[in-house]
């Protein structure tokens, strides 16, 4: 690759041994515009990162890209799986000493998990890649408000609610550096990023409450008048610091996940950093009744646009489609309703060996055409006025094999083991992502992925602090909303993933999930023999549900299929 060589001759210059490029922007958000770490490798997921040394290439990435990265950046890349490899374990420190990296795209903790205390770090003013390649926003993107209604809550009451932890923890000051978080708070959002609402802005708010809020200027013009709340004052990034200076206090509040390097040695050189978490995540993780009920109406609607797609596909008639043509027919399925703005991330429509790539991401140079023996994996979603969607589906075209069928019905078996869970009893993400694989376990089988992630209100795709997952301790509680995604994936061969996004619901006293994704399972791939009485009557109960909430927007063929499936 030509930047590689334009790279290393930078690198070089700045009298460096190796450079780090993230998959993160400034914001760090999981999608974004700019995507350095593409430019030099190739490399398309979600996460990871690079390190570029005068010799050798490495790509650290998990489980999930394992097979992607080689595929994708395998030929300039040594491939190396984190958390278990970090560069600290392989980097000799003897011939890579001095690393530069952009203090603005990583957070101090970052740095110390990846090299702990070998490497001589190098803060690098101008990043290296952008003095190569530097890709130019292409358009202005408004923010825009959301009615109090329409979230359920006042920004006064949210900043009440924030100022009362603050002044609980004796701390004057919090600078909000997740845009995100930004967005819950004011009860705005934007476009700067490619699948979710987010406006690219970060806030200060003092012991007083008052509001300095920092983005592209250009950008608020429309929100100025609109946001409710009288202490606010609007700057642009570039006043931080002149911002900053005029605070009369002692201490900060700053989120480790999202304020880097950059921006908490400006602080730090001012006030003390007290605490290290952005209270916010907490707040906006328990969802009220009204963005619960928003957030069904969405699922609903995104459930009857990805049933009319499960019933288009299993016709006979229209056999013969490839990978790309499929993505583009359940976007027009989701186009056809008016409260649909874009996908929430990039549509997977994995066939055959491409099912088994976790996050797989069809190309001109992988797309496939579909075969009957083919199992078709489809994780896909959208962004609602007003909801966020996240739904996995796994179809066949003929009669499966028999293992299929076994492993196949062991994921659903953990799928509702997890929908059944008794969430008095196991409250927390790691116990619950024990059940999820107990079947698969039962014949030797794992996946190589979490069964379960947090999901936002009308915002990011993947929120935490709430997962389902093997390190995950935080307890679930009402309101909150995570996925069920246990799968099962044959490297060169075929993936199963089965998910649904549920909530907490508190039921006389009781908690309990919900499902909010509402589209059938594939029967076809179910050994009904492996299915408990128990596990036979939620099916049975679940597809009722979903005929019950979405068959007003079938066409009679389409009902006739779904009541088949009941």
């Amino acid at each position: 690759m030509k930047i590689l060589f334009e790279l290393k001759k930078l690198i070089k210059n700045q009298n460096l041994d190796a450079y780090i490029v993230p998959k993160n922007d400034e914001f760090f958000g999981e999608y974004a515009f700019t995507n350095r770490l593409k430019t030099v490798s190739n490399f398309s997921g979600s996460a990871g990162f690079a390190i570029i040394t005068l010799k050798l290439n490495y790509l650290f990435i998990d489980g999930r890209y394992l097979i992607q990265s080689k595929m994708e950046s395998g030929k300039n890349y040594k491939i190396i799986e984190i958390p278990y490899v970090y560069p600290k374990n392989i980097l000799n420190s003897n011939k890579v000493k001095r690393i530069g990296y952009d203090p603005k795209l990583f957070t101090v903790s970052t740095l110390k998990r990846y090299f702990g205390n070998k490497f001589q770090l190098i803060s690098i003013k101008r990043n290296l890649i952008d003095l190569i390649y530097f890709e130019q926003e292409k358009e202005k993107n408004f923010f825009f408000t959301i009615h109090d209604k329409t979230v359920g809550e006042s920004v006064s009451s949210k900043i009440n609610r924030l100022h009362k932890i603050i002044i609980k923890k004796s701390t004057d000051n919090i600078f909000v550096s997740a845009p995100e978080n930004v967005a819950w708070l004011l009860n705005i959002r934007g476009k700067d990023n490619p699948n979710s609402p987010i406006p690219y802005s970060r806030l200060i708010m003092d012991k007083e409450r008052n509001i300095y809020f920092f983005s592209d200027l250009k950008k608020i013009s429309k929100i100025k008048k609109k946001i409710n709340y009288k202490k606010i004052k609007f700057y642009s990034f570039e006043e931080f610091y002149d911002v900053l200076s005029k605070i009369n206090s002692s201490n900060f509040v700053i989120d480790k996940l999202t304020c880097s390097i950059y921006y908490q040695s400006l602080i730090a050189s001012k006030f003390n950093i007290k605490l290290f978490e952005d209270p916010i995540y907490h707040l906006k993780s328990i969802k009220n009744k009204i963005e619960i009920e928003n957030m069904k109406s969405a699922h609903i609607k995104d459930g009857a646009a990805l049933t009319k797609f499960l019933y288009w596909i299993k016709q006979e008639r229209n056999f013969g489609f490839d990978e790309l043509f499929l993505e583009k027919k359940l976007e027009g399925f989701r186009k056809q309703n008016k409260d649909y703005i874009y996908p929430s991330f990039n549509t997977i429509a994995g066939s055959g060996p491409n099912s088994a790539i976790i996050h797989y991401r069809s190309s001109k140079n992988t797309n496939r055409q579909i075969k009957k023996s083919d199992i078709f994996l489809c994780d896909s979603g959208g962004q609602y006025k007003f909801g966020t969607t996240d739904v996995t589906r796994t179809v066949c075209f003929k009669k499966p094999p028999k293992r299929i069928k076994n492993i196949f019905t062991r994921v659903l078996k953990g799928h509702i083991a997890v929908a059944m869970n008794d969430l008095n009893k196991i409250k927390k993400g790691y116990q619950i992502d024990r059940k999820a694989r107990a079947s698969l376990s039962k014949i030797n089988l794992d996946y190589g992925h979490g069964t379960g992630h947090g999901v936002g209100f009308f915002s990011n795709v993947h929120e935490g602090p709430q997962s389902i997952s093997k390190f995950n301790s935080v307890e679930l509680k009402e309101g909150m909303i995570v996925s069920n995604e246990p799968g099962y994936y044959e490297e060169g061969k075929f993936g199963i993933r089965i998910e649904n996004l549920i909530y907490v619901k508190k039921n006389k006293r009781k908690l309990q999930f919900k499902n909010l994704t509402m589209a059938p399972m594939d029967k076809d791939l179910i050994e009904e023999n492996l299915l408990t009485n128990k596990e036979k009557d939620y099916l049975f109960k679940y597809n009722l549900e979903v005929y019950n909430n979405i068959s007003k927007f079938l066409n009679k063929s389409e009902k006739n299929w779904l009541l088949n499936l009941i």
